[in-house]
C-alpha cells in the first residue's frame, strides 16, 4: 500500500502532521481492532426503492457473489441526506447510460473502517446539533472548521492515513471495477486498496482539502471549484502544487436521469400554473440534526395563511426523522396535515396526482427507510414550484430554490453558484428575509417564470450532466490517462 500521508499532489508533509496521522490511525485500531488480516466477502440485496434503475446493494456474505451486468460501484456514506442523494443521481445515470449500479456504504458494515466513519460522522451531527443552539461556538468554532479548518492541506494527510483501515472492505472487489466515490472517504479506501477506475465525485463548491484523493479523477460542479483545486488555492500559507489536469475535470452538476428527461415540461407546467394562479407549490426538506429548525418553522408560519388563501401549498420532507415532526406539530398548534409516513406506495399516487391535478393545503412525509426518505423529495420535484433548503447538496438540482440560511461555512457558495447561474435565490440567512422572497416568488411570477426559463437554458447547455460525465470517466475516460 502506497503511503499517501507524506505527499500530497507533489506537496510534502511536515514531520509533526504525518507523527498525528499515524496516532490517529492507532488511536483507532485500539478502539475498534485491527482486522487487516479480514476476508470479507460481498453478497448483493436489491434495494426494492430503486428497483427502477436496478440498484443493487453490497453487503458482507459468507461467500462472495460476483459483479454482473456491466457494474459500477457508487461508493459512499450516510452523512445526514446528501451524499445518499447524490449517489442515488450517480445510480440513476449508471442505469441510463447500460450499467448496473451496486451501491456500497462503507459505514454499514461491522468492521474497523466502518466503526471509524461512524464515530467520526456522530462528532459532527454534535458539532452541527450544537451549532445550532449556540452563537458563541457557531463563530469561534463551527464556522471556522467548515470553512478553514477542513481547507487544510494537513487535514487531508490526516485522512489518508485513517482511510487505510478501510482496504479491508473493498479488498474482494475486482480493482478495475468502475467506481464513483460521492464522499472522500470511499474514494481514499478505493486508491488505497489498489482500484484503478475511481472518480471522487467532490460534493461541494468551497474547495477543501477534506476532499483531496489522490490516486482518482476528481469531479467538480463549477468553475470556481475547478480554479480552487487546481491551484489547491489557501491550502496552505504558502502556494502549492495543484492538482494535474488528467486527476480533475469540471462535468457540471450531479443531478438524477429521472430529474432531467422531462424537465421542459415540467418547467411549462410550473409557468403555466404561475400564470394562471395556482396556489404555488413549496417543498421543504428537513434536516435530522434539526439544522435551521427555526427559520423552518418561521417560514411555515408564513405560508399557511398563503394556504388557507389558497395561493399556496406546502409538501415537507421530514426524511426519517418523525421527531423534527412532532416538534413542528407541537409549535404551530397541530395544523391540519395530510400525512405519509411510512406509506411510500402512496407517495407515488399522490404524486402522480399532482402531474395534471391542483395542489392544497400542507402534507408531511416521513419514512423509516432511508432510501424512501431520500426519494421522496426527488418524487416530488419534479411537481413543486420552489424547493427551499439550506445551500448543500440540492443547490444543484435544476428546480427553483429559495435558500435558507447555510449549516457550516463550506455551503454558502452553494447558493452563490445557484444564484449566479439563475437557478436559485440568493441565500436568505434570517426569517425576515426567507419571508420576504416566499411573498415576491408568490406575488411576481415574471421573476418566477424568469427562473424557469433559465433552467432551461441551463440544461441546454449541458450544465446538469455532471453524473452522467462522472460515469463516463470511470467506466471509459480511463483510456485517455
Amino acid at each position: 500500500m502506497k503511503d499517501r500521508t507524506a505527499t500530497i499532489f507533489g506537496n510534502a508533509i511536515d514531520a509533526k502532521t504525518i507523527k498525528q496521522a499515524i496516532k490517529s490511525k492507532a488511536k483507532f485500531i485500539k478502539k475498534y481492532g485491527d482486522d487487516t488480516a479480514a476476508d470479507y466477502k460481498f453478497g448483493v440485496e436489491e434495494i426494492p426503492t430503486l428497483d427502477f434503475m436496478g440498484a443493487r446493494k453490497l453487503v458482507f456474505s459468507d461467500k462472495a457473489e460476483p459483479l454482473t451486468d456491466n457494474p459500477l460501484v457508487v461508493g459512499n456514506i450516510r452523512m445526514g441526506f446528501g451524499h445518499y442523494r447524490i449517489s442515488i443521481a450517480m445510480a440513476s445515470c449508471a442505469r441510463a447510460l447500460g450499467y448496473t449500479p451496486y451501491w456500497l456504504d462503507l459505514a454499514g458494515f461491522d468492521a474497523t473502517g466502518s466503526k471509524m466513519i461512524r464515530s467520526q460522522n456522530d462528532l459532527y451531527s454534535m458539532g452541527s446539533r450544537i451549532s445550532q443552539k449556540s452563537k458563541l461556538f457557531n463563530k469561534l468554532v463551527w464556522e471556522p472548521l467548515n470553512s478553514e479548518g477542513f481547507r487544510q492541506l494537513t487535514y487531508n494527510a490526516k485522512d489518508q492515513k485513517n482511510a487505510e483501515l478501510l482496504v479491508p472492505i473493498l479488498k474482494s472487489l475486482p480493482q478495475d471495477v468502475p467506481y464513483i466515490a460521492t464522499h472522500v472517504w470511499p474514494s481514499q479506501a478505493a486508491v488505497h486498496a489498489g482500484m484503478t477506475h475511481v472518480v471522487n465525485a467532490i460534493p461541494d463548491n468551497w474547495p477543501m482539502a477534506l476532499h483531496l484523493s489522490e490516486g482518482a479523477v476528481h469531479t467538480v460542479q463549477t468553475p470556481f471549484a475547478y480554479l480552487g483545486y487546481k491551484m489547491l488555492n489557501g491550502f496552505a500559507k504558502t502556494p502549492l502544487k495543484g492538482i494535474p489536469e488528467k486527476d480533475l475535470k469540471m462535468v457540471g452538476r450531479y443531478v438524477d436521469h429521472e430529474l432531467l428527461v422531462n424537465l421542459e415540461e415540467d418547467n411549462a407546467k410550473r409557468i403555466a400554473r404561475a400564470e394562471s394562479g395556482q396556489p404555488m407549490r413549496f417543498l421543504l426538506t428537513v434536516g435530522g440534526a434539526g439544522a435551521g429548525f427555526d427559520q423552518f418553522l418561521a417560514m411555515v408560519k408564513h405560508l399557511i395563511p398563503y394556504v388557507n388563501a389558497g395561493k399556496a401549498a406546502i409538501f415537507i420532507n421530514f426524511g426519517d426523522h418523525e421527531d423534527v415532526y412532532d416538534k413542528m406539530q407541537s409549535a404551530l398548534g397541530n395544523v391540519p396535515v395530510r400525512k405519509f409516513f411510512n406509506d411510500y406506495d402512496g407517495l407515488k399516487t399522490f404524486a402522480g396526482t399532482l402531474r395534471e391535478g391542483r395542489a392544497e393545503g400542507i402534507t408531511a412525509i416521513c419514512d423509516t427507510d432511508i432510501f424512501k426518505a431520500v426519494y421522496a423529495t426527488n418524487l416530488l420535484m419534479p411537481e413543486s414550484d420552489v424547493l427551499i433548503t439550506k445551500p448543500s447538496e440540492l443547490a444543484y438540482y435544476p428546480v427553483p430554490k429559495l435558500f435558507m440560511k447555510h449549516i457550516g461555512g463550506h455551503e454558502i457558495y452553494g447558493a452563490v453558484s445557484s444564484q449566479e447561474a439563475g437557478d436559485g435565490t440568493f441565500e436568505c440567512a434570517t426569517a425576515k428575509k426567507a419571508n420576504a422572497m416566499i411573498d415576491r416568488l408568490i406575488e411576481d411570477s415574471e421573476l418566477f417564470c424568469h427562473i424557469c426559463r433559465r433552467i432551461d437554458t441551463l440544461k441546454a447547455q449541458g450544465y446538469y450532466d455532471g453524473a452522467y460525465e462522472c460515469v463516463r470517466l470511470a467506466a471509459e475516460g480511463y483510456k485517455d490517462r
